[in-house]
């Protein structure tokens, strides 16, 4: 490493070390309530963009959605890499009961922006949408149900630094790094094996079946003093995770499993 790259990679630990955290969260226990209010302009614009365009040419917007989608990546990644390694340094030396139990990654130098990069992150994540809209391309429910809820629930979770956040974030991170990567290879017209797609979404599945572990975990650990959670956010944290995967499964299973079936019943 030269030392203008020295010097780069400094600043950036810098920054993270002087991210002031305790007014992060002050922010969001007094203004959480409003993601309630981005998902009420992000459902009318889902209606009311399709009602828009529905007698309109699409749009083609594949540049910007290289861009769009590559900067999510690339974001991605290195939250990834930041959460997961404090993740990573807690199984080590504390082992696995206190990384799910642990919310120092809220206030720790080398997660605690990330932590709130994520939660904010879920806001123009909603700009996903817009793409497809324009675009004319298919909107499932799956798609701007997700938006909604994680939007909420990120938000809802953050102003009272529960546990479970490391795997949280860490997980959703690693999995957004795969899917934006696909998405900005896709957008620049590159061809992509079937079996990428379908990865990422048993990759997903993956997530929401560990997501639900996780809540299952704080639930019978947050009576004790070191596991901070409530019944609130374990009851919404399950009802949510067990959605995703009720859904993704049928995803997967319309997309990748049924028309197989289907070719093999015809063969015979």
């Amino acid at each position: 490493m030269n030392k203008s790259e020295l010097s780069s990679a400094l600043a950036a630990y810098d920054f993270e070390r002087r991210f002031d955290e305790r007014q992060a969260v002050e922010w969001m226990q007094e203004n959480w309530s409003k993601s309630f209010m981005f998902c009420g302009l992000y459902v009318a614009l889902v209606f009311g963009g399709q009602h828009f365009m529905r007698e309109r040419q699409k749009l083609n917007l594949r540049r910007p959605l290289v861009f769009w989608s590559l900067s999510l990546a690339i974001f991605s990644i290195i939250g990834a890499m930041r959460t997961g390694s404090y993740l990573l340094h807690i199984l080590k030396t504390s082992g696995f009961k206190q990384s799910v139990c642990d919310a120092s990654l809220y206030s720790a130098p080398i997660s605690k922006f990330w932590a709130y990069a994520f939660v904010i992150s879920k806001a123009p994540e909603l700009g996903d949408t817009i793409f497809i809209i324009l675009r004319k391309q298919r909107l499932i429910f799956l798609h701007w149900y997700h938006h909604i809820t994680v939007l909420l629930f990120s938000w809802y979770s953050y102003k009272d630094q529960v546990a479970g956040g490391g795997w949280f974030m860490t997980m959703n991170y690693a999995v957004h790094s795969l899917m934006y990567t696909y998405y900005a290879i896709r957008a620049s017209g590159m061809r992509v094996p079937r079996s990428c797609a379908m990865i990422i979404t048993a990759t997903q599945i993956l997530q929401m079946v560990m997501g639900l572990a996780v809540l299952g975990l704080v639930y019978l650990w947050m009576h004790e003093v070191r596991c901070p959670s409530n019944m609130g956010n374990v009851t919404w944290g399950s009802l949510m995770y067990l959605s995703y995967l009720i859904l993704f499964a049928l995803l997967f299973y319309n997309n990748y499993l049924k028309g197989s079936r289907d070719k093999g019943t015809k063969a015979e």
